[in-house]
């Protein structure tokens, strides 16, 4: 036995180096999937770190190691979520904004409009808030986002589109029933 690293914990030590660069943004897209829950965001990081970690040796060396480790993360959001769905004690994002929102005194107009703007985030349908997060938040192309995703490109065109028009409408004053009216259009006819 000696005292130096072995070449596994040399692999894993670069493995560790290389997805730290990508934390800030995990946790930033964790935390909107999450609607605002700090330490829930940062505990799917984390598992999704150490999933990717574990299972650093079969990833492609050839292949996008950002879009791999956003994969893992939505992976493990959506097998988190479909475990607690008998849950109902979240808060949702519109809660915490408020909570820590400031008082309305003089020239706050620009914090009103970013807090209506997350409102309106918050009331969007996961599936559509997961492909806006990607895109216009961690800057990800469409294609990057449907690998991510695991959905036809033209499924995260869709999505992208309706989002974007609701958030559109809820920032121009129609904030009745986003949410309602966006489920109803994804919906199919009946």
């Amino acid at each position: 036995m000696s005292g130096s690293p072995s070449p596994a914990d040399g692999a894993r030590g670069h493995a560790a180096e290389l997805l730290e660069a990508h934390i800030p943004g995990l946790r930033r897209y964790a935390y909107a999937l999450l609607r605002g829950d700090r330490e829930g965001a940062d505990d799917l990081v984390q598992d999704s770190l150490e999933r990717a970690l574990s299972c650093w040796h079969q990833r492609r060396t050839d292949g996008d190691l950002r879009g791999w480790i956003y994969t893992i993360l939505y992976h493990r959001f959506v097998t988190d979520r479909r475990r607690q769905r008998r849950d109902v004690g979240h808060r949702s994002l519109t809660e915490i904004l408020e909570a820590e929102q400031p008082g309305v005194e003089g020239g706050q107009e620009g914090a009103l409009a970013h807090r209506d703007l997350l409102r309106g985030f918050a009331e969007l349908p996961e599936e559509q808030r997961a492909v806006l997060l990607l895109v216009a938040v961690e800057d990800f192309s469409y294609r990057e986002t449907a690998r991510v995703l695991g959905l036809p490109i033209g499924t995260v065109m869709s999505r992208l589109s309706r989002g974007r028009e609701h958030l559109r409408q809820y920032m121009n004053g129609d904030r009745t029933c986003t949410r309602q009216r966006a489920m109803t259009v994804t919906s199919p006819p009946l």
